[in-house]
């Protein structure tokens, strides 16, 4: 079998995130990096977008999860997301997800969460 790895590295985006007061009545951003690993079954045709996953489509799955609503914690948009990419993707298998909290300290760069799932 093989696979491929589509990264994504940095994704900048504003999320309604958090329990603490300020948290509750602003957005604040998010730093998503993801590694999206899948099973490739055919080959590629060069001219034809349909023969890969296109990552335009996980960008707006990813983006689409974290800002549809407010969530408390980033354990559970860490879940939704991957949650969503298996399911909108059926053929990928694993994925590997970090979100960081860059403005939640003022001592260090980020703060936050990597989760990892496989079916």
């Amino acid at each position: 079998m093989t696979t491929r790895r589509i990264f994504f590295t940095r994704l900048a985006l504003d999320a309604r995130i958090g329990i603490l007061e300020h948290e509750l009545r602003a957005t604040q951003p998010l730093h998503i990096d993801a590694d999206i690993d899948m099973r490739v079954d055919q080959q590629v045709n060069d001219h034809d977008i349909r023969s890969v996953l296109d990552y335009r489509k996980l960008r707006e799955a990813i983006i689409e999860e974290c800002t549809r609503a407010h969530v408390h914690l980033v354990e559970t948009l860490g879940d939704m997301v991957i949650q969503r990419i298996l399911n909108d993707f059926p053929e990928v298998f694993r994925v590997r997800l970090r979100i960081g909290k860059p403005l939640a300290f003022s001592d260090c760069a980020a703060v936050g969460i990597e989760v990892e799932a496989t079916r």
